[in-house]
């Protein structure tokens, strides 16, 4: 899996299904302002692409939803670089951008009286001369200037500017999917997903939606106190803070990015894959998000 490949991918679907595709090439992004997503991708051979695919099943022109899906179709750490044993399911960190594929297939298959957005920031994250480093100073596409610390924390930063971007949509809804942290796994362990967000009906309505269909979710604070650790001296923003509360800080960095729009962020580091089969689910890739947003959009 590339970022090639998942473009190609996202094109094929809209093709069967009728919706429209959108792929934005790294020269665009650069031309947006989409320094921190083309940044992770610069020290791989594959360059990054921002792929948007939109689903009109409502007869108005109501407000989307729109899903954004981290599409790190493989992640080595970067400079910062992780140790060698399980290097290898790192393939698996483009699990969110899946989960939007997924749920735009099974949308229109399903001919859910909605509208939709499909947003997946694609890269990978590679060592390379051309690589970010820690140290640099990245401003994204909204102008919020960031300080890298970590490369291995490059999912956020993907995510920022898509998130940014999607805000053109002016969503009534607006729901991020990401294999983020691993301080999710720590805490939630495989059984279910992290869940914040800036909207407590929201927030409600997918715990409900995870609860009746299986995929579970368990809410964690997105408090302004967790924030101080992500200030930096030198930029607006650090990219990482402290292990401590990681899988939260990592939200609340996400959170500057999205405005006053009703936003939840679903961090499926833990339950994207799994090491044995389920009832409903084979060993390996479960395809996690797809049945919640499902369930979460057939009942708006």
């Amino acid at each position: 899996m590339t970022p090639g490949y998942l473009a190609d991918s996202a094109n094929e679907l809209a093709v069967n299904h009728g919706l429209e595709c959108r792929v934005y090439e790294q020269a665009e992004m650069e031309k947006l302002g989409m320094n921190a997503l083309v940044g992770v991708g610069k020290g791989a051979a594959e360059p990054p692409r921002l792929i948007v695919l939109e689903y009109h099943g409502a007869n108005t022109k109501g407000r989307p939803v729109v899903l954004v899906g981290k599409g790190l179709t493989f992640d080595s750490g970067g400079i910062s670089i992780k140790p060698g044993a399980g290097m290898e399911e790192m393939k698996t960190d483009m699990a969110g951008g899946a989960a939007v594929l997924g749920t735009m297939d099974a949308a229109a298959r399903l001919k859910l009286p909605i509208n939709l957005i499909g947003i997946i920031p694609t890269a990978e994250n590679m060592p390379d001369g051309k690589a970010f480093k820690p140290g640099d100073v990245l401003t994204s596409m909204s102008g919020t200037t960031i300080e890298i610390t970590n490369t291995d924390a490059e999912g956020r930063l993907i995510l920022c500017d898509a998130l940014h971007f999607a805000l053109k949509f002016k969503p009534s809804v607006m729901i991020d999917l990401a294999t983020l942290t691993g301080a999710c796994v720590v805490a939630l362990g495989h059984e279910a997903s992290g869940l914040m967000g800036n909207n407590q009906r929201l927030v409600d309505a997918l715990k409900g939606s995870g609860e009746r269909c299986g995929e579970r979710l368990w809410p964690l604070p997105l408090w302004d106190e967790y924030g101080e650790v992500m200030k930096s001296d030198i930029a607006d923003l650090k990219n990482a803070g402290s292990r401590d509360g990681g899988s939260i800080t990592a939200g609340w960095f996400l959170k500057q990015f999205v405005g006053k729009t009703a936003w939840a962020h679903l961090d499926i580091a833990g339950t994207a894959w799994g090491d044995k089969a389920r009832p409903y689910c084979p060993k390996g890739a479960t395809g996690v998000g797809v049945r919640l947003l499902i369930e979460f959009l057939q009942g708006r």
